[in-house]
């Protein structure tokens, strides 16, 4: 079995801010209308399929490696890379949910934001990932293996 690369702890909570502000926008537009939140539900979506599907050259990680992590002190720990990418399809299934909201139930819209937002948020600034930690629970339930 190889070793697992670990990462800075602090690149996913950098992408979970940005993820909260899109996905504060999204509720907040579909206040008006669900359709206005559409556009933003939309973008998440994108987001979330590429950081389940193609996490390499995602934009969030791409700027924080260029752009943020030169600046920052080396971390005081490395993690495990599983949990966090666990959190991220988490989060592409509830943006799936806020999609088919656009299709045929609008409600979906702001249901949806408001659970990535609130996980995102919680990520972001307290450190408590959520996704990170029902991967955990179902690893110790034997539902995921290592």
């Amino acid at each position: 079995m190889s070793e697992i690369k670990r990462i800075d702890p602090r690149g996913p909570r950098f992408g979970a801010a940005i993820t909260s502000v899109l996905a504060l926008i999204a509720f907040a537009q579909s206040q008006q209308t669900y359709l206005f939140g559409a556009p933003w539900i939309v973008l998440l979506f994108v987001l979330f399929a590429w950081s389940v599907f193609l996490p390499k050259s995602h934009p969030y990680g791409l700027i924080f490696q260029k752009f943020v992590r030169p600046r920052l002190a080396a971390p005081k720990e490395l993690e495990d890379p599983r949990p966090p990418q666990f959190a991220q399809k988490v989060g592409f299934g509830f943006s799936i949910l806020g999609v088919i909201g656009i299709l045929f139930a609008p409600i979906l819209i702001p249901i949806s934001a408001a659970f990535i937002f609130i996980a995102a948020f919680l990520n972001a600034f307290f450190g408590l990932c959520l996704g990170c930690q029902m991967y955990l629970g179902l690893r110790r339930l034997g539902i995921i293996r290592s």
